[in-house]
């Protein structure tokens, strides 16, 4: 399935804005509501809330080198690939919608993170999910949004190496 033209475009900016939405407003209702490291339990002890602030990249990655160096990584060449990548994809509407959607996701999550790391020098995490021997890090919204973007991607890309094999 294919998208074209300013529809695709119109669709491209609302899923950024949809995902950069989502994410702000769970990092407010969070930071209003919830003390630093305070453990809420939404679904049994297998989803929880616990309120932290990232100066690092992913699970904390970085937080202890320079500050010139932490803004060049985590700020500036992020910011430089969001906007290579919002070039991107609204130069391919023509491409599959999994792709476009995946793409997206990817860009909104992008720049949740890097607004709070203009706004607050520090991204909020809050979400844990602890299932059995599944355990993960403090994630949050724009989290979620990129592995979501990155998970249409590489589906995206399978079916797509499938239907080559098989034809």
């Amino acid at each position: 399935m294919k998208l074209m033209g300013i529809c695709s475009r119109a669709l491209i900016l609302f899923l950024i804005l949809l995902n950069i939405g989502c994410d702000q407003i769970s990092k407010h209702i969070v930071r209003g509501n919830i003390d630093y490291y305070q453990q809420v339990e939404l679904i049994n002890d297998n989803l929880i809330l616990t309120k932290v602030e990232n100066t690092g990249g992913f699970l904390g990655f970085g937080t202890s080198i320079h500050p010139l160096l932490k803004k060049i990584i985590f700020l500036i060449f992020p910011a430089l690939v969001l906007i290579i990548l919002i070039g991107f994809v609204l130069a391919r509407t023509r491409d599959n919608i999994y792709f476009i959607i995946g793409i997206s996701f990817i860009i909104g999550g992008g720049i949740g993170n890097i607004f709070d790391r203009i706004i607050h020098g520090s991204v909020t995490d809050f979400l844990h999910i602890d299932i059995g021997i599944f355990r993960t890090g403090i994630f949050n919204m724009a989290d979620v949004s990129i592995m979501f973007g990155t998970a249409c991607i590489l589906i995206y890309n399978l079916t797509k190496r499938r239907k080559l094999i098989n034809s």
